[in-house]
């Protein structure tokens, strides 16, 4: 992944991390091979590859000498990546640090460069997919656990990151799973409900957009999993990132080992989904079937 003009802090950590266990690789030795020769620990050398910790720029001369990297370029290159990389706090708005979670923060700095996002949604319409008023009933339910001004700071990054992933000529390829469940399910009333719908109905007719949905009859497995993304920053598959999250809890994994399990059981499920032209008249068909009991009500 080349180095880009205002590359957000955690991209950079992730083109560092990916570039360091290249190197290491090449070398044929361990992580444990390395923090010996280097006088850390493992746990230390786990943590810069697995992207826990942005690397010092001291650090890195280090494990580049040990790779016997030497291109002036790349070296200096990575440095800078480096250097970036442990900025995030002063490049994050204070209002974004106090009111977000960690792993939404790395979340909206990996989709400003994800060329390609896979979405599974077992309860409820993902974030970016959400109309104003789905988004509002869904940060409601949250106020005994956030307060308005948390709630008021969700919603505009809600509607920011949906400008950007569903409604910009620079969107990247989206890949949506919805369990049946979702469509079939109420939020807030009927009418807010057929407008989500019918607005997802939309947004599936852009190129990029692919959606498509797992009935009740298959994927009973998937669930358990939990909902999740995995972002790809390159054409490399190994070059990618799996966001999870459950109830107030968030996370971003690097691991290339188990953002390739989710990568596989994604696709798994693709596979077993109805395809997209029949998933859009699902849809479709559920959006007219509130539509059709809001016109008998107003008969009434």
């Amino acid at each position: 992944m080349a180095a880009a003009q205002g590359e957000p802090p955690a991209v950079a950590r992730q083109r560092v991390r990916r570039s360091l266990r290249r190197f290491r690789d090449a070398t044929a030795l361990s992580q444990g091979d390395v923090a010996k020769k280097l006088g850390w620990s493992l746990s230390k050398m786990q943590r810069i590859e697995g992207g826990e910790v942005g690397v010092s720029v001291t650090d890195l001369q280090a494990l580049l000498r040990t790779y016997g990297v030497t291109d002036a370029d790349l070296v200096e290159s990575l440095i800078s990546a480096a250097r970036t990389s442990r900025r995030q706090r002063y490049l994050t708005a204070p209002e974004y640090r106090e009111h977000l979670p960690a792993g939404l923060l790395e979340l909206v700095q990996f989709e400003q460069r994800a060329i390609a996002i896979r979405t599974y949604q077992s309860t409820f319409y993902p974030g970016v997919l959400q109309t104003a008023a789905v988004a509002e009933a869904m940060l409601d339910w949250w106020q005994n656990a956030m307060d308005e001004n948390a709630r008021r700071v969700r919603f505009d990054v809600r509607m920011a990151r949906r400008r950007h992933l569903m409604e910009s000529d620079r969107s990247p390829e989206y890949f949506l799973i919805l369990d049946e469940s979702v469509i079939r399910r109420r939020v807030r009333s009927t009418k807010v409900t057929a407008e989500q719908l019918e607005d997802i109905a939309e947004i599936a007719g852009r190129a990029n957009v692919h959606v498509r949905i797992v009935p009740f009859t298959r994927g009973a497995y998937m669930p358990s999993l939990g909902p999740f993304q995995i972002l790809n920053l390159s054409y490399d598959d190994t070059d990618a990132v799996l966001y999870r999250e459950s109830y107030l809890l968030d996370e971003l994994v690097q691991n290339e080992e188990t953002v390739g399990f989710y990568r596989g059981a994604f696709e798994k499920l693709w596979a077993q989904s109805l395809g997209e032209d029949a998933s859009l008249r699902a849809i479709t068909a559920e959006a007219a079937q509130l539509r059709s009991s809001l016109d008998l009500e107003e008969v009434d």
